[in-house]
């Protein structure tokens, strides 16, 4: 399927870090901030899960967020999320329905790792993300290309083609 048919169909909208996303479930339940983790500046939801998709050139800059994210994949091409964790070590977590080339239906960004997206080959990938306790921007931080090169120089080939 064409990702303009996705885009339209799901009323996908442009995410602040690259792609096209659309949130799908918010729960009512909400977790009091003392019931949290001191990071969390209040409440939040039990889970909250978007539609999230990258096509072409299209690349989910480095970012990250307190909590856990779990990928899922829905269609297309296949999705590589790239992590820098806290040790600084590299990770390549590929989303796809094929197993033979390292593909998993579901994959994790463990909280406070960095974190970007590509679709290989300039095609497109149609993925779920679910977060718990819930998503708010205020869990998110996109830093600087200058700011991640300081502090893992190591990566900078690729800090440089997924930040802006």
């Amino acid at each position: 399927m064409d990702p303009h048919i996705w885009i339209e169909t799901l009323g996908l909208q442009r995410h602040p870090e690259g792609g096209w996303y659309r949130e799908i479930y918010r729960s009512a339940s909400m977790i009091p901030q003392q019931g949290l983790p001191a990071a969390f500046d209040g409440a939040r939801s039990f889970c909250t899960s978007i539609y999230f998709l990258l096509s072409g050139e299209e690349f989910s800059a480095f970012h990250r967020i307190r909590q856990d994210e779990l990928w899922h994949f829905y269609d297309g091409d296949g999705l590589v999320v790239h992590v820098i964790d806290k040790r600084g070590s590299y990770l390549e977590k590929r989303l796809g329905r094929n197993p033979e080339k390292g593909d998993s239906f579901q994959q994790v960004v463990e909280a406070g790792d960095w974190f970007g997206a590509s679709v290989p080959c300039g095609g497109f990938a149609l993925v779920g993300c679910t977060v718990a306790p819930g998503f708010e921007f205020a869990d998110f931080e996109m830093p600087t290309r200058q700011h991640l090169l300081s502090l893992y120089p190591q990566h900078q080939t690729l800090i440089k083609k997924l930040t802006r």
